[in-house]
């Protein structure tokens, strides 16, 4: 349940905090005071759209806090714990909206998106908005409804996931359906790709081993002539080849280190440098063994690269990216050739996709309809209690097994009603008047907040175009859902407020030309009082509060 709410600069709200009971509880005041300000700011907590009017003129920043128990709310502590964000047995939300309509949310402390507040709100409380009947006479809300009432989300998932695998399905095969003829002049084509990059074979490393090879070919005749005058010039030379000179000079080195052993490093790195030209004209040696002039083999050489790189423009990319364009092409053309194949198996897969749509469609089907029938016993009682004593509410639900798959099923789902006995029922659109309309909606609102187990209900002037019995009747059924649960609701009905366990008052003061909302309990007396305005008349009488204190006393008998 809802035990703490706290508001700052929101709308004309300035600073207020509420501690609420469990059972009834009534926001009363008058017109205009900021009595559903208190329930817009609840659902702006709870993941409604923030934007920057939700901010009090002069304020930065709007704030809004929340405290929940969570020992009547299962499905909340689940949703908390597998998200790793619970706290024990209670839960606090907080939302701050800035000037600029830019919000930070938090729950039990940690940052949350407002999806997860939207979400988590979902489990924690059920806000029936005054203008709910409205909404009644659209066929998709008609269909929530009955789901919500008969508790059908699981089934509803189940038939919305098979409709999006069999679309899916249907998908794929329209794609390949849609290859047509020019799926056999694109196959002719990638055969005859494949086939020439088949045919070319280039292997992954041949690239720059052939490039290299081009470059020594084509210039074998300098790599021989200028090798041998480098290998004369290091050691076959008759006189003064680097081996002889610097032999020459290890020897007058090696002379003078007996003389003096400063020098016994020097005749030690000419002796290292004359091995090393002796080890580099052996190698050289060695290379010019294998370099030959081979007029053959260049042409060779070049004629395998020459269709690699026409092969490469023709395929509009590098040639070392052949191999792997070689492998794509193949890919494709495996996938068409499959395609026959793939086809059937699709149409298998998609035969039996919708055999299983048809199959959790038709379970769904049967849900509605007992969920239907009970919806359609718990209304009319509902609407002959609401001052419509000859009423008569149906759900009727028609189901098209060979209707094209939805994500909801394949249900046709109409409210009708009749006023009066002998009348055949008829969609509501074409019959119900505004005032009629608010009491079924209301009806309605009241049998599925029985059957939801959100565990705080509020009910935001709902009973607006009421008066009378029928009022004190919407009391009573309010009341009883407050012994259940946690249910709040804004009002201007005594007949409502009477049944109240807790009783709030609002109102707006002026001071310093600014507007505020204050809200208070109020005590029994003030309470009685309360009831007297809402009674009405400009004066309250003796007569006025004794009505107002026997409506309370006939509510708690």
């Amino acid at each position: 349940m809802l035990a703490e709410l706290t508001i700052r600069n929101f709308a004309i709200i300035d600073d207020l905090a509420l501690e609420l009971s469990p059972g009834m509880t009534v926001l009363s005041g008058e017109t205009g005071a900021g009595k559903s300000i208190l329930i817009d700011a609840l659902g702006l907590l709870l993941g409604d759209r923030a934007d920057a009017d939700a901010v009090r003129d002069g304020a930065e920043r709007a704030e809004i806090d929340a405290l929940f128990r969570l020992d009547d709310a299962p499905a909340a502590r689940d949703w908390l714990a597998e998200r790793e964000l619970d706290d024990g047995e209670e839960c606090v939300l907080r939302r701050v909206v800035s000037r600029e309509g830019r919000s930070r949310n938090w729950i039990n402390g940690s940052p949350a998106a407002a999806r997860d507040l939207r979400a988590l709100g979902e489990c924690l409380v059920d806000i029936h908005g005054q203008h709910e009947h409205q909404s009644l006479l659209r066929a998709s809300v008609q269909r929530e409804i009955v789901d919500g009432y008969g508790g059908h989300e699981d089934r509803v998932a189940a038939v919305a996931e098979a409709c999006r695998r069999l679309r899916a399905l249907e998908d794929e095969i329209a794609g390949i359906e849609q290859i047509g003829d020019d799926g056999e002049s694109r196959l002719d084509l990638l055969r005859y790709q494949v086939q020439e990059l088949e045919a070319l074979d280039l292997k992954p490393d041949e690239l720059p081993e052939l490039e290299a090879e081009l470059r020594r070919l084509a210039n074998a005749e300098r790599l021989i002539a200028d090798g041998n005058k480098a290998m004369g010039l290091l050691y076959e030379a008759e006189e003064n080849s680097a081996t002889d000179l610097l032999g020459a000079a290890e020897r007058l080195l090696t002379d003078l280190a007996e003389l003096d052993e400063g020098f016994r490093e020097s005749a030690e790195a000419t002796a290292a440098a004359r091995i090393q030209v002796q080890e580099s004209a052996d190698a050289l040696r060695r290379r010019l063994d294998g370099v030959e002039l081979d007029p053959e083999r260049l042409a060779t050489v070049e004629s395998r690269l020459a269709s690699i790189q026409d092969l490469a423009r023709k395929h509009r990319c590098e040639p070392e990216a052949l191999p792997e364009r070689l492998e794509r092409l193949q890919r494709e053309l495996a996938d068409l050739e499959g395609a026959g194949e793939r086809l059937a198996a699709l149409r298998r897969d998609r035969d039996a996709a919708l055999a299983d749509y048809r199959e959790r469609a038709a379970a769904l089907h049967d849900a509605r309809a007992e969920a239907a029938a009970s919806l359609t016993g718990s209304v009319t009682a509902g609407i002959r209690e609401l001052g419509m004593p000859q009423g008569e509410f149906e759900v009727a639900v028609a189901h098209d097994a060979e209707a094209a798959p939805t994500a909801h099923g394949n249900d046709r789902i109409v409210f009708r009603v009749t006023a009066n006995p002998g009348q055949a029922a008829r969609p509501l659109e074409r019959v119900a008047s505004g005032g009629e309309l608010s009491r079924i909606s209301l009806a309605i609102q009241v049998v599925a907040a029985a059957a939801t187990r959100v565990p705080t209900l509020v009910f935001d002037e709902v009973d607006a175009g009421i008066g009378g019995g029928v009022a004190e009747i919407v009391g009573r059924q309010l009341r009883r859902l407050g012994a259940d649960r946690q249910t709040l609701c804004v009002t201007h009905l005594p007949q409502v407020a009477a049944q109240a366990r807790q009783h709030l008052h609002v109102s707006k003061e002026v001071a310093d030309g600014t507007t505020r909302t204050r809200i208070r309990e109020l005590a029994a007396d003030r309470r009685v009082e309360e009831l007297a305005r809402m009674l009405g008349g400009v004066e309250i009488t003796d007569q006025t509060l004794a009505h107002a204190r026997e409506m309370i006393e006939r509510a708690a008998g």
